[in-house]
């Protein structure tokens, strides 16, 4: 660990952009490696007929989850919540799901599709998230005060709401995540 802390000008410490790039990277390997990237098995997803991708996000969520939670519990990390909105969620999901709908990537696998050579998503996919990114930056400043507070819930995680210990939600989800997974694998999905 040690030998990844490394100082910029400023003196702040840029070890977590290494531990990001590192592990950004090896998910992408793992998406890749997984078929995630390809636009068969995500056209397949939306159509539930291949379930590839549903398998890789939930057992991302599920690795994610229990290691953020544990390295909390040990006190090695910090969670550094960021405010909430039922409107902004929904501003999100629909940028999101019309992308992922003309496209059949999502940005993840967008990266993935362009690492693997698919023309299709540099064009396309690269040009609709910087055109998209460009007109959400245009229009920020009139939904920040009106729709995309709309429904605000702050900084509010579900132990918070349910006003219990991290892990009597987190072991709960992660059981139903993991009978989920088998129950997709036991069916052939």
């Amino acid at each position: 660990m040690q030998a990844l802390k490394s100082k910029n000008i400023a003196g702040k410490d840029r070890s977590p952009l290494i531990w990001g790039l590192v592990f950004g990277i090896i998910f992408g390997f793992l998406l890749q490696k997984g078929g995630a990237t390809k636009y068969d098995v995500i056209i397949g997803q939306l159509l539930l007929t291949d379930f590839t991708v549903l398998k890789i996000m939930l057992s991302a969520v599920l690795t994610g989850m229990i290691g953020i939670y544990l390295m909390k519990t040990l006190g090695w990390v910090e969670l550094s919540l960021k405010s909430g909105s039922m409107g902004g969620n929904v501003i999100g999901g629909l940028i999101f799901g019309a992308g992922f709908a003309v496209l059949g990537y999502c940005p993840g696998t967008i990266a993935g599709a362009i690492g693997n050579g698919f023309l299709d998503a540099l064009v396309g996919g690269l040009a609709g998230m910087v055109i998209g990114s460009g007109i959400f930056a245009a229009l920020y400043p009139r939904l920040k005060g009106g729709i995309l507070r709309k429904g605000d819930f702050g900084k509010l995680t579900l132990p918070q709401l349910f006003r219990v210990n991290d892990w009597a939600v987190v072991v709960p989800v992660a059981v139903l995540i993991f009978l989920l997974l088998t129950g997709l694998e036991r069916a052939g999905l």
